[in-house]
Order: structure tokens, then C-alpha cells, then sequence
């Protein structure tokens, strides 16, 4: 393909160049923005593995309505938005692994520079979230 082609397409289709681009740059903001915070991402599995094995935490932290519509069992429970304010809460848990989840696994993706400033080093993040696990077929309750 020649250089010419490429300005024509450009030119006829301008939306669709814009559009390639802008996913491209949000796939490597996210792709970076996961990099710098640290914060190893485990599957589903890992996640069961590690619990199983180490006494894990699941941190769930999506907002109120998406925890009351179903979270992993016995999920600690404390929005996004508030997590700064409320860390202490997870005190206790300083020594276990702590892995944290949303529903897709993008807000608990940013939390890692949060949680390694107050002094957790073991945190991880469910990749995918509550979805990957729900897909996985692993327990879900609303209790």
C-alpha cells in the first residue's frame, strides 16, 4: 500500500482515523496507568488459589447498588470514591493479601499507589472484576 492510499483514506474517512486513535491512546493510558500503580492482576482462579491458601481479602469497591446486586462472599466493602477516607478500616488486613475488584477490574486497577502508601504491599487486582468472576461460575452473593 502506498503512501498516497493512505492520505485518500485518511481523507475520506477522517471519524474513523479519529476513532482508531483515540481507542489506541485509552488502551495505552490504561496499559501505563496499570504499569506505574504496580498492582499485579490475577484471574478468578489465582484469586480462589490465593484465598484458599493464604487467607486473601477480597476489597470490593464499587459503589452501594452494584455491592447490593451481588459481591463475592464475605467481600469487604468500601466505595472507590471513599477509599482514601476509610483505609484505616483495612488495617487489620495489612499482612493478608488483599485483592481488590470493581466490575471490570479498571477502578480497582488504580487503587495500588492508595493502598502502597498506607503501608499494604501485598495487593492485587481481580482482572476483569466481579464479571471474569461471575463468568468463572464462582459464588456470588447478596447477603
Amino acid at each position: 500500500m502506498d503512501f498516497a492510499r493512505i492520505i485518500e483514506f485518511t481523507g475520506n474517512h477522517p471519524f474513523l482515523i479519529l476513532a482508531f486513535f483515540g481507542t489506541l491512546a485509552a488502551l495505552l493510558y490504561s496499559e501505563v496507568r496499570r504499569r506505574v500503580s504496580g498492582m499485579p492482576t490475577l484471574g478468578p482462579v489465582e484469586a480462589t488459589r490465593l484465598s484458599n491458601r493464604e487467607n486473601a481479602v477480597f476489597l470490593d469497591v464499587r459503589e452501594d447498588s452494584e455491592y447490593q446486586s451481588g459481591h463475592i462472599p464475605q467481600a469487604i466493602h468500601i466505595p472507590y470514591r471513599q477509599l482514601a477516607e476509610r483505609v484505616n478500616e483495612l488495617n487489620r488486613y495489612r499482612d493478608a493479601p488483599l485483592i481488590a475488584y470493581c466490575r471490570s477490574g479498571t477502578r480497582s486497577g488504580s487503587i495500588g499507589g492508595l493502598m502502597k502508601k498506607n503501608g499494604f504491599e501485598n495487593v492485587y487486582n481481580l482482572g476483569g472484576g466481579i464479571a471474569a468472576w461471575q463468568s468463572a461460575n464462582l459464588p456470588v452473593t447478596k447477603k
